[in-house]
């Protein structure tokens, strides 16, 4: 599965309408076997199953169907994460996605989808592409998702000395030099087409520190401008091997542009510009469609919340009855505000970051917007 795919699906999750039966939203961790999920799975569906009405019971059952039928072939594909979205009853829907990195052992019950896992999988891990070069081959490779999705192999034509007075020494070593030279600018122009055509976003080198130090200066700042790092390898290098080697620094990457646009976030708040922080005044801010991104911090979980269907008010905390204060209506929707907050955004389709660790977004609750605009009520204090 590639990012524009998985665009697709989240969208799709972001705007499934409500129906009486709930919604699994389940997420499991398939890189370590049974023995990584299994436990977990299990004493969760037990206790769901405990909360649910009576009448739910058929439904859930499905839903409990539709996740073992999707393990069983997500082994089959020797699949590292597996997330299933799943309603039973009169409104059934179904939806299973795997993927090539593991996800974490995460299954909740809804009223709509929780898509918060989808997104943060979509901000880790971008499509890049690897080029690993050597004296004698090279090979471009693709990557989605941690998946490969296409590579390019070539092997480079054999230099024969040619015997006789027509080749010196040094003669043979310039053009020498000089079939390298093209070779690697081969390369290169084979490469700017793949990431063009593909989309790309990012580049990582692979090779030897010569054939590396020849690929950096050959790169156009087209390219240049893409590339996050470099690696020692060689031919005999799985693709695995490489594709494993550049996760990891591919993940650091990500990780460092997100604390940049946490950084931003903190800079507007400082200087009273485009930005707010705080849960109640994201969620408004999103709903207004105001906001422009969402930074989340990644340990950022505050629980439970809910909004009257009938009058649209909505709290950040849970329930203390089973009605709505403002209009005294009974019909009372409960969310998982982090899920809540991701939905919204992603049905406006902004850019979410997530944040591994940053104290000052931690201290300003754990999540932040950077904004379009101010709302009228900052313009009137800015004018004053």
């Amino acid at each position: 599965m590639d990012v524009k795919k998985l665009e697709e699906h989240i969208r799709t999750l972001a705007t499934v309408a409500e129906a009486e039966a709930p919604f699994m939203s389940c997420y499991l961790d398939l890189s370590k076997g049974v023995a990584g999920y299994r436990d977990e799975l299990d004493s969760r569906i037990q206790l769901l199953e405990k909360t649910l009405p009576v009448h739910s019971g058929r439904a859930f059952e499905e839903v409990k169907n539709v996740v073992e039928m999707c393990l069983y072939v997500a082994h089959l594909q020797r699949t590292k994460g597996l997330a299933v979205f799943a309603r039973g009853g009169a409104e059934p829907f179904f939806l299973s996605l795997a993927f090539e990195v593991p996800l974490p052992n995460w299954i909740g019950l809804g009223s709509t989808p929780n898509i918060y896992h989808l997104v943060e999988l979509k901000d880790n891990y971008d499509r890049y592409v690897i080029l690993l070069m050597t004296e004698t081959s090279s090979r471009i490779i693709g990557i989605n998702l941690g998946e490969v999705t296409e590579q390019l192999w070539r092997s480079r034509p054999d230099l024969r000395r040619q015997v006789g007075h027509e080749w010196t020494k040094d003669h043979y070593q310039e053009h020498r030099r000089e079939r390298t030279k093209l070779f690697i600018n081969d390369q290169i122009h084979s490469l700017d087409k793949l990431i063009s055509a593909g989309g790309y976003t990012h580049l990582m080198l692979a090779g030897n520190e010569r054939m590396l130090a020849a690929i950096r200066k050959g790169l156009p700042k087209r390219l240049a401008d893409k590339l996050v790092g470099s690696f020692p390898a060689g031919s005999t290098n799985r693709t695995s091997e490489i594709v494993a080697s550049t996760l990891q620094a591919f993940l650091k990457h990500e990780e460092q542009d997100s604390q940049t646009v946490a950084d931003k976030l903190i800079t507007q708040i400082h200087q009273h510009g485009l930005a707010m922080a705080g849960t109640q005044d994201c969620m408004d801010a999103i709903r207004a469609g105001q906001a422009d991104v969402l930074v989340m911090a990644k340990s950022y979980d505050p629980g439970q919340g809910w909004e009257c269907r009938g009058c649209g008010h909505t709290e950040l905390q849970p329930p203390s009855s089973n009605t709505c204060p403002k209009c005294k209506g009974g019909q009372l929707r409960e969310f998982d505000i982090r899920g809540e907050i991701v939905r919204l955004a992603e049905q406006q389709q902004l850019s979410v970051e997530i944040v591994e660790q940053h104290d000052v977004l931690m201290r300003l609750g754990g999540i932040g917007c950077l904004l379009r605009y101010l709302a009228p009520a900052n313009y009137m204090y800015s004018a004053a």
